[in-house]
């Protein structure tokens, strides 16, 4: 049967999704970066997915098609609901069975006082922000440690004064500092650096360097 159908424009889309998540019968799918219409009988022809392209990707054509079949889109979305529940708990599972390390709080460096409890005899990871995003695993480096975090490029402050002031008022065991490959990180290696050599102590410290496809390029 002719009926009106969507028409979706490659060159236009770009693989957003936007058009999936309006669409209520499950007949849009994101495909290699692009969305498709999967079946012509999920789709009712009403364009719900249009307003929701910001490309303008999505259009009306009158084509043969099949006709749109209702009870198969209830099945359909049914089973898309219980994938979607079975994705939720798995997620939910894996929050569960993966606690947090963090054993302070706050955790900005500009935010911590010199002279917190925690810091006493601790063994301290000074992180740049965007490593905990990059590496999936983060939480390890976490573990036993006292975490403080801070950006060298984008905070107008330098962290070298409050570190010098941790590292002095406390029996600091250890540092381990975390940072991106990328140039405007080497900032807190440097600010750990000052904060060490105005304290005067000997105090064991690593660098880890993390790649931004969040990999380990060094440990040393």
């Amino acid at each position: 049967m002719v009926r009106q159908m969507i028409k979706i424009d490659e060159e236009l889309c770009n693989g957003c999704g936007l058009c999936v998540n309006a669409c209520h019968e499950g007949a849009l799918e994101i495909v290699d970066g692009k969305a498709r219409l999967m079946r012509d009988d999920y789709c009712d022809g009403l364009g719900n997915c249009l307003p929701a392209c910001p490309t303008g990707a999505i259009s009306f054509e009158e084509r043969e098609a099949a006709p749109f079949d209702e009870e198969a889109v209830k099945m359909h979305m049914e089973q898309l609901n219980k994938i979607k529940n079975s994705q939720e708990e798995e997620v939910k599972q894996e929050i569960v069975s993966r606690p947090s390390m963090l054993r302070q709080w706050p955790v900005q460096i500009q935010l911590v006082p010199p002279h917190a409890p925690y810091f006493k005899d601790a063994n301290l990871l000074i992180a740049a922000d965007c490593t905990a995003y990059a590496y999936g695993d983060f939480h390890q480096f976490m573990k036993n440690k006292i975490t403080i975090i801070g950006c060298p490029k984008l905070d107008d402050v330098d962290y070298s004064d409050k570190l010098s002031q941790i590292i002095m008022n406390n029996s600091i065991k250890s540092i381990t500092v975390i940072r991106m490959e990328v140039p405007c990180c080497g900032g807190i290696v440097h600010y750990v650096k000052t904060a060490l050599s105005r304290s005067g102590k000997m105090i064991p410290w690593r660098v880890v360097v993390l790649g931004t496809d969040g990999t380990i390029i060094e440990d040393m």
